[in-house]
This record gives structure tokens, sequence and C-alpha cells, in this order.
């Protein structure tokens, strides 16, 4: 069954939150903090090893409560049942979501045209485990006898920015493989990667569903052909492997039939990273850790699922994203992870949600009148603070972010990490309570600049009452990737339900591509 088709601004809950914004736009944090003394444990939410503080947000509970009656109203349960129960949600594709049943290890069947997936998607896992050992313990040899050393993983969007991110956020979790992403159809991107490589000990996965993908299929001709120039034809099959559907193609490569790995139409390519597209992960970090990803992912799935809307870690941050886009036109949305392990985070979240949600059509097929996907960007802390922070303290855009820390670090320096997170808190505090006049002029006094004070002073005030987040886990580990990237997954549907949009195509990256193929004809 197809999702209802509900315009978010027909109804009741949209007219009473425009009287309720035009009531709190511009009640500061300071006077929400000072009304409710309890405000912070009152607005943190809780599961397992993470804790979210949503009180340094431009709400009340009143907010709260009115963007919960527009979830209901939207039919959100509904929605979430059929995301999981493998229903025709991608409408325009006529195909199922269910990336969350690559990491689903209940009984439960989920079926497809009659099909239970379940069974494959346990087929593949094993697969990738088996394959996986075969290449970390060494047994697996290069045409030359010698094990694997470096790992190329070859794709573009969803095939490479999930499994890079995933990778980098658990370097700390790698093993003795290096491993490497050649995306961009950029011949010095693929020259740069493969110029130090040996092709004796080198593996090389190529990800296409289609095995037509105009970047991915050039890199990987590229490197093949570099590859010859050591191996013969047959030593392809000891040194390729491929996730992809068309068998014909794979097989006029030289790629083994058993060195093959299933996509499913039913997990779009930005939420595949759960699937054999992850092989590079656990290629990277072992299948025991991949698999510790996955069941993270489960976790978040089954909180999300189960989950009341008014402690629902997902529905609540989505509603209060579409308080700000839809309410106060913020255009834009900024990811702060305070760990340099995560810094490929913003990028993979750019992907992940504005292919998604960057949609004017509605599930009616008509024009949207009202903002829908906001624009997402951000970098790691304390290097931001260094960077576009300025804008967001004192310049002239309400811009809400998402601050991601963890309470431990994973090599153990305590000083360092205390200095961390005393950065983490202080920005928060910072936007939220700015610095008044009075403030400023007291420093300057105390500072001995009363000459200068009456030039100074309207420079160094800060407004505050700028809208945060706080994502905190215990400690960075596979299990709470899984969980942080599964959360967003979910915000990023929830916002798709209320803006009565379908998030699981992405038409709008074909027209480019059509036209570069035209191009390209010219140039020949």
């Amino acid at each position: 069954m197809a999702l209802k088709n509900i315009n978010p601004t027909t109804t009741e809950a949209w007219t009473k939150l425009n009287a309720h914004y035009s009531e709190i736009k511009d009640t500061h944090l300071k006077e929400l903090f000072k009304i409710d003394k309890n405000r912070k444990d009152n607005l943190s939410l809780n599961f397992s090893d993470l804790s979210v503080d949503i009180s340094n947000n431009r709400i009340n509970q009143k907010t709260i409560d009115l963007l919960i009656e527009l979830a209901k109203e939207s039919e959100l349960d509904d929605a979430i049942n059929k995301y999981f129960s493998g229903d025709i949600i991608n409408s325009t594709e006529e195909r199922a979501v269910l990336h969350t049943a690559l990491r689903d290890f209940s009984e439960k069947e989920i079926l497809v045209d009659g099909e239970n997936v379940k069974l494959k998607i346990q087929s593949a896992l094993n697969k990738i485990e088996q394959f996986s050992n075969k290449v970390i313990s060494g047994n697996w040899k290069g045409f030359t006898e010698k094990p694997i050393t470096d790992i190329v993983n070859i794709g573009i969007g969803g095939s490479d920015l999930g499994p890079d991110m995933i990778i980098e956020a658990l370097k700390f979790y790698k093993n003795h493989l290096n491993t490497h992403f050649v995306s961009n159809v950029d011949g010095d991107h693929v020259s740069e990667i493969i110029k130090d490589l040996n092709p004796e000990t080198t593996l090389f996965i190529i990800v296409s569903k289609t095995f037509t993908t105009q970047e991915t299929l050039s890199n990987a001709n590229t490197i093949k052909e570099w590859f010859l120039r050591s191996g013969s034809e047959k030593d392809i099959a000891r040194h390729f492997a491929a996730v992809s559907t068309n068998l014909d193609a794979i097989n006029q490569f030289g790629i083994d039939q058993e060195n093959v790995f299933p996509m499913w139409n039913w997990v779009g390519g930005r939420f595949s990273l759960w699937s054999a597209v992850g092989i590079s992960i656990s290629l990277s970090i072992g299948f025991n850790n991949f698999k510790s990803l996955l069941n993270g992912a489960s976790e978040m799935d089954i909180h999300f699922k189960e989950t009341p809307f008014q402690q629902n870690i997902p529905v609540i941050l989505s509603l209060i994203s579409i308080w700000y886009n839809n309410f106060f036109n913020c255009e834009t949305e900024a990811i702060l992870p305070y760990s340099q392990y995560l810094k490929k985070l913003p990028d993979y979240l750019q992907q992940a949600i504005m292919e998604s949600n960057g949609k004017s059509i509605d599930r009616n097929g008509d024009k949207i009148d009202y903002q829908t996907g906001a624009v997402i960007w951000g970098s790691t802390g304390t290097n931001m603070q260094h960077a576009f922070m300025q804008l967001v303290h004192q310049g002239t855009k309400l811009i809400p972010l998402d601050f991601i820390g963890f309470e431990e670090s994973l090599y153990g320096l305590t000083e360092h990490h205390k200095k961390l997170m005393a950065n983490f808190y202080g920005q928060m505090e910072a936007l939220a309570y700015g610095k008044t006049k009075e403030e400023v002029h007291l420093d300057l006094k105390f500072q001995n600049n009363s000459d200068k004070i009456t030039t100074l002073l309207p420079y160094k005030v800060f407004e505050g009452n700028k809208p945060s987040n706080a994502i905190i886990f215990k400690k960075l580990t596979p299990n709470s990737l899984g969980k942080l990237v599964a959360m967003y997954e979910h915000k990023l549907f929830v916002q798709g339900i209320l803006w009565n949009i379908y998030s699981f195509d992405q038409f709008g990256v074909e027209l480019g591509k059509e036209l570069a193929n035209k191009n390209y004809m010219q140039m020949n």
C-alpha cells in the first residue's frame, strides 16, 4: 500500500503551530531556562548509551506537543509500519524501502513479492564473513601467491560515501589492510590512488548495481588496464570482486562468479552500506565489528519503531528540524562532530539527507508551496571553531546545529578529551546565552580598555538564542556508530513523510548525467 497523501499545511496542527510560532519566536533561551528550572532534564531523551539534550532549542513543551500532533495528523505511525514491513513506499520507482531489513536479526519474516528476503540477507552476510576472513587471514593469495595488503573500493555516491565514512570513523578498530577509495571520474584521482599500489597484493572491489555507472566503469577499466601490465586476464579473478546485479557484464570483465556479491532494488544506494556494499568495511575492521555496526543500527530501528513519539529520538529531532525549516525559515543545518574520526560524517549526511528530501513535488504530483529539505553542512570540533563559527555566532543567519560528542576518548588522553568536551559545551552555552552589552562593558573595564568601550562594545556583543542539539554517546564504537547513522536515516524518513514527498527516489541526479553523456559523445 502507498503512503498517505497529506499536505502538512492543511492540517489543524500546522495552523496551531503558526499561531504558536508568533507567540514564541522572540522568546530568548535565557527566558525559557528561567521559566523552567528543570528544563535540561525535562528536555533530554535517553536510549541505551545515547543521550540527546534538546533544551537549547527555541521550543517549549507546547511546541513539542503541537509538532507531535502534526506527526499524528500526517499518519506517521502508518508510514513507519509500511517502512518496516516492505510496502511499496518508493512509489515513483515501485520499490519497497528495506535497508532496515539488512540489520534485522529477529526471526520475523519480511516479504517482498511473497519472498522472505531475510534468507537472502543471511546468505549474503555469510558470504561477506567467509570472504573477509579469508582475505584478512592471508589465506587469499594474489597471482604471485602473496597475501593481500590493500583494498580499493571503486564506486560513487552511496557506493563510496557510506563505506568511506564508516572506515574513517572506525579507524581505531581497523586491521592491517590498507583501504582506498576511488570515486571521481577525474583521472588524477584514480592515478593518485594506484601509483603507490602493488598489483600483486591489491584487491579491487567494483561496486555498481547495474555495472554501467560512468564514473565507476571508467575507473574500473583504467585500473584493469594498469593491472594487466603485471598480471594476465586469468589473474583478474584473484584481484577483482564486484557488488552488482549485472552478471553478464561482470563475467565479461573477468570477475569470478564466486567473487560477486548481491544488490537488491529495495535498498537505495545512499542506504546501502549495511549490505554487501559494506564489504570494504568488513575487510577493514573485521566481520565481527561490521556485525556490531549492524547491531547498533538494529537497536536504533527498534527504538524508532516501538517508542512513543514523545521519547522517540529520530522523531523528535526530525520535528525540531521541521520547526526551524518551516516556521523560522532556516535554510541550513550544521552537523558538528567533536571527534576527528567523524570528519566525513557531514559529507555522508549531505548525500543521505539532501538527495532524499531535496524535492519540490509532493506525493500527489503537485508543486509544493512550502520549504522541504534543508542544506546540510558541517565539520569537526574544534577545527570549525576557528573557521565558520563566527558566522553562526554573530552572523545574520539562524542555523540550527547538531553537536555530536563522546564521554570517553579511545586512546585515553584524558586531558585532551576534557579540553575537547569543554569546547563542546562551551560552544553550545555561548550560542544559547550569548553575551550582553552589560557583560561586555564589564569585561572591557576589567581589561583596562575603558577608553575603547564605546568603540568596541557593539562588536563584542553576542545575541545568543542560537539553537542546538547535544547528541552524546558513551564512546565511539561500531555499535554506537550504527545507532548514530540509523538515527539520521530515520530522521530524514520522518521529514519526508511530514513534507508529503517521496524521499527514496533521486531523479534530480539524472538530467546532468544525460547531458554529460551527450557532451562526451560530441567530444569524440
